[in-house]
């Protein structure tokens, strides 16, 4: 059993489910698109325009979140998983409609592959930080300043241009160490104007679902 499908085992009819984005993600709107074939009842609220058109592709029906109010569940992948389940996420730009989703749902479940698990986050080298394009001197002297290496992502249809997300927004890519305090961090990133948000998810899943070659494990929050 994939992840994906491992996942739906959260999923209750009736339920009101955000729909994160990036490769783990996908396999589980997939796994939930032939369950709503099959006669399963569920909202959808996408975290991005590419998870929207999937999810539109595989007949499940979609509100806002402003339709939504509170969310009963979010699925979502990460690129970084610690022993505490705190997350880095990000990679895929689609950080801050991630975070929003997330937090207003009332369970958060992650799934990964064994790669992306860590023993604490900030090992894998690389924070996303979404930031108002007006902003990007500051906020590139000010992530210095924090010790980061700030990289303004770059367009993967042009190298030249930047990565805009879909906020309108651009992202840089902070080379960081291993954080001992991931949430004292955070709080030091975001107080700099020009921050929209940080792919730093501390204290926030629920339940990760590891997909190992030959099974795959649920572990979850101590609360």
């Amino acid at each position: 059993m994939s992840a994906g499908e491992r996942a739906l085992e959260f999923v209750q009819d009736g339920m009101t489910v955000g729909l994160g984005t990036g490769r783990a993600a996908n396999a589980f709107v997939e796994a939930l698109g032939r369950r709503v074939a099959e006669g399963l009842r569920v909202r959808g609220v996408p975290t991005s325009a590419r998870t929207e058109a999937l999810a539109k592709r595989l007949g499940i029906a979609l509100v806002t979140l402003a339709e939504a109010g509170s969310l009963d569940l979010c699925v979502d992948g990460a690129d970084e998983v610690d022993e505490q389940l705190d997350l880095i996420k990000g990679y895929g730009g689609a950080l801050v409609r991630e975070k929003i989703v997330a937090a207003s749902a009332r369970q958060l479940v992650i799934l990964i592959g064994p790669e992306k698990l860590v023993k604490r986050v900030g090992e894998r080298g690389k924070l996303p930080v979404e930031i108002v394009p007006f902003g990007l001197p500051l906020c590139t002297r000010r992530l210095e300043a924090l010790g980061c290496k700030p990289v303004r992502r770059a367009s993967e249809a042009d190298a030249s241009q930047p990565y805009v997300t879909d906020n309108g927004n651009w992202i840089l890519d902070c080379g960081i160490a291993t954080l001992a305090d991931a949430a004292g961090f955070e709080r030091e990133v975001l107080a700099i104007p020009g921050v929209v948000g940080t792919g730093l998810f501390v204290g926030m899943a629920d339940a990760i679902v590891v997909e190992w070659p030959e099974r795959d494990e649920v572990r979850t929050r101590s609360r």
